[in-house]
């Protein structure tokens, strides 16, 4: 007998979603703090079309396998999503070697932070469903 799981695929991916949006907002919170830093690049971290491709949602190009005992093309599911951090080397020619924006950096937190809180919105309410599935509809 299969043991019983309470966390169905959307609350497990919204987990997922969780860590991956505090991850990135270590990173951005890294390259505000480091903004005067000289020689400091700021780093970026991208896990959305990886998790995209994941769960199926999958833009441009398809690639297939034509055999089932082929190496998969990407993640076999969203728990293995990990995301990228590239470095963004300096373009600005202002001689410093440090090309963070802070308003831009700001930006990219709110904007991280907006989708941290309505996924972790999303799970409350799906675990409040769960509570009340499990109190026996009270």
């Amino acid at each position: 007998m299969a043991p019983i799981n309470l966390l169905d695929q959307n609350m497990q991916l919204l987990s997922k979603v969780l860590d991956l949006r505090a991850t990135k907002a270590q990173v951005i919170s890294s390259n505000i703090a480091n903004a005067e830093t000289p020689g400091f690049s700021p780093s970026r971290f991208q896990f959305e079309d990886e998790l995209a491709n994941a769960i199926g949602h999958k833009k441009g190009v398809q690639l297939a396998t034509s055999h089932e005992a082929h190496l998969p093309l990407g993640p076999s599911n969203f728990n293995s999503v990990t995301g990228k951090i590239t470095i963004e080397e300096e373009q600005s020619g202002i001689g410093d070697d440090n090309n963070v924006s802070v308003d831009q950096e700001m930006l990219a937190l709110s904007e991280n932070e907006l989708l941290y809180e309505t996924s972790a919105q999303l799970l409350k309410k799906k675990i409040t469903i769960l509570k009340y599935v499990i109190a026996g509809g009270q």
